[in-house]
């Protein structure tokens, strides 16, 4: 198991185990020793080989997984011993209860259990043909069975639990580790778009200004002095207005260089979603011009909302769309899928994995000052929208 905070307590309660068992197996010697009779030196004897065998089963154990073979043997040889050491003396019984862990623990909850009880009706008898039949000889063995099962269900529901906070907390730690790497995608698409509207409105808009008036002087004079200085100028401004070019398209994401968004959603559907089984239709006019950096933002969320889709919704069609003015945008993601209860999805969503996708498009939408909205319904689908105003998107 791997080291949690629980741990400690793992470890106590194995090493409780070991010192109950060779306390008992050690009192079985004593009374042998003590109150000697014609079986006390094979009682002794086999009480020793029982510890060896315990000693050396138990790392056996430890090296190997749960309900492994080797574990399963080493206590079938233990059980045969013990009920051997049972047959020679009463005392042995007491060792039924350390036992009763290990079946617990080796066999598993059901086998583990049905052990317990052939092994319960086997210290009966044994204490029985021993001394005789008593209520206490009946009674005890019960007690520390039910005791013994409480404790063992008890110690595997918390082993559960420490194993599935652990997954819990490995998942939420590589999920924070994917967030964080989208949010740095994120500001560097971001950043990258900035530089290439400064470039384009600044840099490349003056220069091609430039040129025309270059060109303009030129043409007004064609034969006046010097006019081989404005060409070459010209055509050095032309020169820098292309390598500024160059640096926008650079700049500018590579989904989004050639054909814009609708252009790049078209080809992830033929090339990307469809391969998956899921048809998208993208209704978003290659028209519609948008700041670099908004569509990049609506290409990661539709790329982020489209994977939901694929792993979650069992759905087999999607749309996508997008309708502007000179106000507003609307970007609106439908699927055909099994929907969900939002409140119920809403009150369950702490701790879980798949919550912060949405977090991440929510948060990324806030980033540029839009809405997000969901809307679904079991067996009805999911419509994820977005509203954004142009005034604080531009």
């Amino acid at each position: 198991m791997p080291h949690t905070a629980l741990t400690p307590v793992f470890v106590g309660l194995r090493t409780g185990l070991h010192v109950l068992f060779a306390a008992l197996t050690l009192l079985v010697i004593a009374r042998a020793v003590l109150a000697p009779t014609d079986t006390s030196v094979a009682a002794i004897s086999l009480s020793i080989v029982l510890l060896i065998t315990y000693g050396a089963g138990a790392v056996v154990a430890r090296a190997h997984s749960r309900r492994h073979v080797a574990g399963v043997v080493w206590l079938s040889v233990l059980t045969l011993e013990w009920v051997s050491l049972l047959w020679l003396t009463p005392e042995a019984a007491y060792l039924a209860f350390p036992l009763f862990f290990l079946y617990l623990h080796l066999l598993g909850r059901w086998w583990g259990a049905a052990a317990i009880v052939v092994a319960t009706v086997i210290a009966i008898c044994a204490l029985g043909i021993h001394s005789g039949w008593s209520v206490g000889g009946v009674v005890g063995p019960i007690v520390g069975a039910g005791v013994a099962l409480l404790i063992g269900l008890g110690y595997q529901a918390l082993a559960r639990e420490a194993q599935q906070r652990e997954a819990l907390m490995q998942e939420l730690l590589t999920t924070r580790g994917q967030l964080a790497a989208t949010e740095h995608e994120s500001g560097v698409l971001a950043e990258r778009a900035r530089l290439a509207r400064e470039i384009h409105d600044t840099l490349a808009q003056g220069l091609s200004s430039i040129q025309m008036l270059l060109y303009a002087a030129e043409r007004a004079d064609p034969h006046r002095a010097g006019v081989e200085h404005i060409r070459l100028a010209r055509d050095t401004a032309a020169g820098n207005l292309a390598d500024a070019r160059r640096f926008i398209r650079e700049l500018t994401p590579p989904d989004l260089d050639d054909r814009g968004l609708g252009g790049a959603l078209r080809r992830l559907a033929v090339n990307q979603w469809e391969a998956q089984g899921l048809q998208v239709n993208v209704r978003v006019s290659d028209t519609v011009a948008l700041p670099m950096h908004v569509q990049t933002a609506l290409l990661r969320v539709a790329q982020g909302t489209i994977a939901n889709v694929i792993q979650h919704a069992d759905a087999s069609s999607a749309t996508i769309s997008l309708a502007a003015d000179r106000e507003k945008i609307q970007f609106s993601i439908v699927d055909d899928g099994k929907g969900f209860d939002l409140q119920q999805a809403s009150g369950q969503s702490r701790g879980r994995s798949d919550s912060f996708g949405l977090q991440a498009i929510r948060e990324r939408v806030e980033q540029l000052g839009g809405i997000l909205t969901v809307a679904s319904e079991p067996e009805k689908g999911t419509a994820l929208t977005i509203d954004l105003s142009l005034e604080h998107v531009a």
